[in-house]
């Protein structure tokens, strides 16, 4: 299935710096989101460090004979040893860490890694589903019944993480199977678009906004409409459809 895609980030309107970074490869095989903390420097030498160590990796591999989930795996624990290497070189920038989610299309069923919260979404039909669970406090503690999912959008702790690359202690990554069909819409983002927007309304863009691109630049428009405070990324892939097509 032909697959349509494009990318977008933007400072917002509070930060000086986008510590964001993301990844298309030009062949549409692979997209990484990432983003970096740990100061102005820090977050973004740590998502741009991320990003092209995963993108390296999965190029030098991608014909390897190993299956797609121990490509991901690979890349990922490259990009954070990539970080550590740096954070050893460079001690005012050990605090720095970055979250990623990557799909690769591969074989016959893509896949999809992912560390921290930076999400991935698939949009099919009218039903928005969230494919990754964020590495949060707060997603634990809605997990497990401590709180509500209304409660968990303002919690204070809401940013803390519990896992991130950049960290000695990395020993496991997510990596999932990602089902697809003609007409899915995928959403790789940073928590400047998730923060800003629910789920309602991320969906009711991508519903209303075939082409990908004026999706993007809507769904980015629409978070710093609603607050802005965050760097904001989004990645759409659209798999296309004799019955959906983008227009």
């Amino acid at each position: 299935m032909k697959r349509l895609f494009t990318g977008l980030t933007d400072v917002g309107l509070l930060r000086s710096v986008n510590q964001d970074a993301y990844y298309i490869d030009v062949d549409g095989r692979f997209f990484v989101v990432a983003d970096g903390m740990g100061g102005h420097a820090g977050g973004q030498e740590a998502s741009r460090l991320a990003t092209q160590a995963i993108q390296a990796h999965l190029l030098d591999y991608w014909e390897s004979a190993e299956s797609s989930r121990a490509l991901l795996e690979g890349a990922f624990f490259k990009a954070n040893q990539a970080i550590l290497a740096d954070q050893r070189r460079h001690p005012e920038r050990s605090d720095m860490g970055t979250t990623a989610v990557a799909i690769i299309f591969r074989d016959e069923q893509p896949c999809c890694a992912h560390i921290g919260d930076s999400r991935l979404y698939r949009l099919r039909g009218a039903k928005l589903e969230q494919i990754t669970e964020d590495h949060t406090w707060v997603a634990r503690a809605m997990k497990i019944g401590e709180i509500t999912p209304d409660q968990a959008r303002v919690h204070p702790w809401r940013h803390v993480l519990s896992q991130c690359l950049g960290r000695e202690d990395l020993h496991q990554i997510d990596v999932q199977a990602l089902s697809v069909q003609g007409g899915d819409r995928l959403l790789l983002c940073s928590d400047g678009l998730t923060e800003e927007l629910s789920d309602q309304l991320i969906a009711s863009h991508l519903k209303s906004i075939r082409a990908c691109d004026r999706a993007a630049i809507a769904l980015i428009d629409a978070a710093k409409n609603h607050g802005g405070r965050d760097n904001i990324t989004v990645v759409i892939v659209a798999i296309d459809s004799l019955q959906h097509r983008d227009s």
